[in-house]
C-alpha cells in the first residue's frame, strides 16, 4: 500500500534559502570535496524536543467527498453511514495498538471536549492565565492525536508531545468544565498520562520491541529474540499473526510463559482457536481470546445495521463474515469475507475493515485495525481500468521473465474512490488488498486509488533541494505523476510476482528441474513451506522490501509510451509526467525519508522512507552521474539533480537489474540476500548521515486531514463538513463519539493491559 504521499505536505514555516543553482562550495555525495570548506558542526538533531513538537501553524486540510456523496441514492446513504459507524468504532483500536498512554490521553481530551462548546473553554481557559498561543497549542495537539490514532505519527513511528508547558496544560483542564462536572476523574487521568505525554527518554521516542522503543503489540519485555521465538512457535501451529497480540509473563515454575492474545467479542475459550499452555524451545505458550471485545462488539452491531442496505449477496456474505471474525477471533473468517469482496466487483460503495496492514508491528506481522468507506469516482475509475484491461501485456515488460510471475494473470478490480471514511493511523493514497498471500496469489485482490486524497494532501508546503525549473515541473505534475505512480505501483507492483512453494502433498508450484534463479543461473534452491508466509519469512524487512519492489515496478513502467497515453498524456507532456514522477520519488528519498531513520539504534521508522532512501541510492551510486546530490550550502542546503535523457536507457537498465534482485529474492523467500542487499543501500553512509541534519533543519509537519461525519436523521441521512483548521478536527470528533462511552471502554481496556507494559513506568517518571 502506499501508505502516504511522495512529498510531506504542510507548511511549517518559510525559511531564507538561497538559490541552490548557485552555491559555490559543493560537496559531491562521492565524498569528493571540490572545495575546501568549514565543517559544519555536528547536531544531534534527534535529541532536539522541537522534532517532537507539532508546530502551532499546522496545516489542517479537508477530506470533501459531498459531491460523490450527494449522488449517492438514500439507500446508499444508510449502507455507507453504518459502515463509517463500524470504522470509526473500530479505529479506537488503533489507540489501545499504539502506546500504553494512548487510549488514557483519548479518554482525557475527549472528556474536556465533550462537556462545554470549545468557545467556551477557550475563555475559561484564557481566563486561569492560559496564552493564547498555548491554546492553540493544546488544540493542536489534541488534533494530531485524533488524527493519528494515539501520540506517535502514523507516517514515521516517533512520538509527539504537546507544544505547551505541562503547567498551561493542567491549567486548561482545571478550568473546563468536565475537570467542574468530575474533578476527580479529570485530576486522576492527567496525574496518570502526564509523564508518559511528555515523556521523551530514548526508548520512548519512536516505536519499536524493547529497549528500542514502545510497542503494545507484545508486552515492554519482549525483545527481538522473544518476537523470533513467538514466530517460530506460530509456524509450528500454522498461525498467522494478523490479529493477535503477545503478552510474556512468568509462569510458576519460572519459565517465560507467551500469551498469544486474539481480537474478538467472545472472552472463552474456545479450542482450536485458543489452546491450553504447552512447551517449546524452554517456554510456554497458549492462545486466549478476547482482545478489544468491548469495541469489537459496537463494530459488529454497526455491521449488522449495514447488511440490511447492502444492494447484493456479496457484500451480504462479506459481512456477515467480518462479523464473525471479530466475534470468534477467527482469521480464516475474515479471509472468507476478503473473498466475496474481491468478488463484489465495481460496487458504489467501497469498504475493507479489519486488522490489515503490518506496518506499525516491529516484527512486520500483526495487523493494525484499518476501516474505510469510499464512493467511486468514474472518470479517473475509467482510467484505472483501461490499465487492468492491458495489464497482461505490461506485466509481460517487467525484467524478470515469466518463471517468476504468476500462472494466470487475475483480473482485479480497481477503481478510483472518494473516501468518505478512513479510520486508522493515516490515510494511504492507495491500496492493494487483501494480503492474504493464499487469496492474493490465487484467487485475486483489489486495488483503490484514493483520489480526493491525492489533490487534498499536496496543499501548500515548500520544495527545498531542486533547481527553479524542476521545482515548477513537480508543482506542475505532481498530482497528475502521482496517480500514475499509484496506478502502477499497486496494480503492477503489488499485484505482480510469484512466491515458489512447496505444497502440503511435497508438490511445488513451480517446475523444479527447469526454472532457474535469475541472480545464479543455478536451480532453486529456497521456497516458501506449509505454514510460511511472506511476513513470516521476511519479518522486520519485509514491508520495506515490498514497498520497493512496489515503487520500482512504477518507476520502470512509467517510462512506457502506451500507460501514459491511458492516463491521457502523450508527447512532450507525457515525458514530462515520467520525469516527474521520478524526480518526485528520488526527492522524497533524498530530501524526506532520512527524517524517519534513527540514528541511535539505526533503524528506520517507515518502511516506505526506507524502501525510497534504497532507490535513490541506487541509482545515486550506480548511475554514474545519472542522479547527483550535493551538498551547495555547507550545512545548510543539499541540490538534487537527475537527468532527464538518461532514464529510458541507463534509468530503466538500473532499475530492472534491480527489479530482478527483488523478485528472485522474494519469489524464493531469501531473507539474508534481501536483508543484506537492504543494508548495503539503506546504511546512512557519510555524508549522508551529515545531510540527515540539514534534511531536519528543512523539516515541514504532514498535514493532518479533517473528515466529515454522517447522520441518520429519520429517513435520511446527512453529512456534516468541518473547518479545514484545529478547532474544526476537535468538532469533527466531538460530534463522532457525542458522550463519554468509548472513555469508558478505552479507559478500562487500558488499565486491564497496563500490567504488560508495567517495565515503561520508569521511564516515563525520568
Amino acid at each position: 500500500m502506499i501508505r502516504n504521499l511522495t512529498i510531506n505536505l504542510a507548511k511549517c514555516r518559510r525559511l531564507v534559502i538561497a538559490d541552490s543553482l548557485n552555491g559555490k562550495h559543493r560537496i559531491c555525495s562521492s565524498g569528493v570535496q571540490q572545495n575546501k570548506i568549514t565543517q559544519p558542526k555536528k547536531v544531534n538533531v534527534m535529541e532536539d524536543k522541537s522534532n517532537f513538537l507539532l508546530p502551532n501553524n499546522q496545516r489542517f486540510v479537508e477530506l470533501d467527498s459531498s459531491q460523490a456523496f450527494d449522488n449517492l441514492t438514500t439507500n446508499e446513504k444508510l449502507y455507507a453511514h453504518y459502515l463509517s459507524q463500524a470504522a470509526w468504532n473500530g479505529g479506537l483500536i488503533v489507540l489501545v495498538q499504539t502506546s500504553p498512554e494512548s487510549p488514557k490521553i483519548f479518554s482525557l481530551l475527549h472528556r474536556v471536549f465533550v462537556a462545554e462548546p470549545l468557545e467556551n473553554l477557550k475563555q475559561s481557559a484564557l481566563k486561569s492565565g492560559v496564552s493564547e498561543d498555548d491554546f492553540q497549542a493544546f488544540l493542536v495537539y489534541a488534533g494530531g492525536l485524533f488524527a493519528n490514532s494515539g501520540n506517535y505519527k502514523g507516517f514515521g513511528d516517533t512520538k509527539f508531545i504537546p507544544n505547551l508547558p505541562a503547567e498551561s496544560l493542567e491549567l486548561i483542564l482545571k478550568a473546563s468544565k468536565a475537570y467542574e462536572n468530575d474533578n476527580t476523574h479529570i485530576l486522576k487521568l492527567w496525574q496518570n498520562t502526564k509523564n508518559a505525554i511528555y515523556g521523551l527518554a530514548p526508548r520512548l521516542t519512536s516505536l519499536g520491541l524493547a529497549n528500542k522503543g514502545v510497542t503494545t503489540y507484545f508486552s515492554s519485555n519482549c525483545t527481538e529474540e522473544d518476537s523470533n521465538l513467538v514466530n517460530d512457535w506460530m509456524k509450528t501451529k500454522l498461525i498467522e499473526a494478523y490479529i493477535c497480540r503477545t503478552f510474556k509473563t512468568v509462569a510458576d515454575d519460572g519459565l517465560p510463559l507467551y500469551t498469544i492474545h486474539l481480537a474478538s467479542v467472545e472472552t472463552s475459550s474456545k479450542p482450536p482457536l485458543t489452546m491450553d499452555k504447552e512447551s517449546y524451545k524452554g517456554a510456554y505458550f497458549q492462545v486466549t481470546r478476547g482482545d478489544y471485545s468491548p469495541l469489537l462488539k459496537i463494530v459488529n452491531e454497526h455491521l449488522t445495521t449495514a447488511q440490511e442496505y447492502a444492494t447484493n449477496d456479496n457484500e451480504k456474505n462479506m459481512l456477515l463474515h467480518y462479523v464473525k471474525s471479530f466475534k470468534e477471533g477467527d482469521l480464516s473468517e475474515h479471509k472468507e469475507g476478503s473473498r466475496f469482496w474481491i468478488r463484489d466487483k465495481g460496487p458504489i460503495i467501497e469498504t475493507y475493515q479489519g486488522f490489515i496492514e503490518t506496518y506499525r508491528d516491529p516484527s512486520g506481522q500483526r495487523g493494525e485495525f484499518e476501516g474505510f468507506v469510499a464512493m467511486v469516482n468514474k472518470e479517473m475509475s475509467k482510467k484505472f481500468g483501461s490499465l487492468v484491461d492491458g495489464a497482461e501485456r505490461f506485466i509481460k515488460l517487467l525484467p524478470w521473465g515469466e518463471d517468476l510471475e504468476k500462472d494466470s494473470f487475475l483480473r482485479p478490480d480497481f477503481t478510483s474512490l472518494d473516501v468518505l471514511t478512513f479510520s486508522g493511523s493515516g490515510i494511504p493514497a492507495g491500496i492493494n488488498i487483501p494480503n492474504y498471500d493464499e487469496i492474493r496469489q490465487n484467487e485475486g485482490f483489489k486495488n483503490v486509488s484514493l483520489g480526493n486524497v491525492i489533490p487534498a494532501a499536496y496543499k501548500e508546503y515548500t520544495i527545498p533541494f531542486l533547481s527553479d525549473a524542476d521545482k515548477q515541473l513537480l508543482e506542475k505534475y505532481r498530482v497528475s505523476a502521482f496517480e500514475v505512480q499509484v496506478g502502477l505501483h499497486e496494480l503492477l507492483g503489488h499485484g505482480s510476482g510469484k512466491l515458489l512453494r512447496q505444497n502440503a502433498d511435497g508438490t511445488f508450484n513451480f517446475d523444479k528441474e527447469k526454472v532457474k534463479n535469475p541472480l545464479t543461473d543455478k536451480g532453486i534452491e529456497s521456497w516458501y513451506s506449509e505454514g510460511e508466509t511472506y511476513d513470516s519469512k521476511f519479518t522486520t524487512l519485509g514491508s520495506a522490501f515490498e514497498e520497493c519492489r512496489a515503487e520500482a515496478v512504477g518507476l520502470y513502467l512509467s517510462l512506457v509510451p502506451e500507460i501514459l497515453k491511458i492516463f491521457g498524456y502523450e508527447g512532450q507532456e507525457a515525458e514530462d509526467v515520467t520525469y516527474v514522477n521520478w524526480l518526485s520519488l528520488l526527492w522524497n528519498g533524498a530530501a524526506k525519508a532520512t527524517e524517519m531513520y534513527q540514528p541511535s539504534t539505526k533503524t528506520w521508522l517507515q518502511a516506505h522512507a526506507r524502501a525510497r532512501f534504497v532507490i535513490m541510492r541506487l541509482l545515486e551510486l550506480e548511475g554514474g552521474g545519472l542522479l547527483t546530490v550535493e551538498e551547495s550550502e555547507p550545512g545548510k542546503n543539499l541540490l538534487l539533480t537527475l537527468q532527464k535523457d538518461r532514464l529510458a536507457t541507463d534509468g530503466k537498465k538500473i532499475i530492472g537489474d534491480f527489479l530482478v534482485k527483488l523478485q528472485t529474492i522474494k519469489a524464493t523467500g531469501d531473507f539474508s540476500a534481501g536483508e543484506k542487499l537492504f543494508n548495503k543501500y539503506s546504511s546512512l553512509d557519510e555524508p549522508w548521515g551529515r545531510w540527515r541534519d540539514i534534511v531536519l533543519m528543512h523539516k515541514q509537519p504532514r498535514n493532518i486531514f479533517v473528515q466529515p461525519n454522517t447522520f441518520h436523521k429519520g429517513d435520511a441521512v446527512e453529512l456534516k463538513r468541518y473547518p479545514a483548521t484545529a478547532e474544526g478536527m476537535v468538532a469533527s470528533w466531538v460530534d463522532r463519539f457525542p458522550n463519554t462511552k468509548v472513555d469508558d471502554i478505552l479507559e478500562k481496556l487500558a488499565k486491564e493491559n497496563s500490567k504488560y507494559f508495567a517495565d515503561l513506568e520508569p521511564l516515563t517518571a525520568a
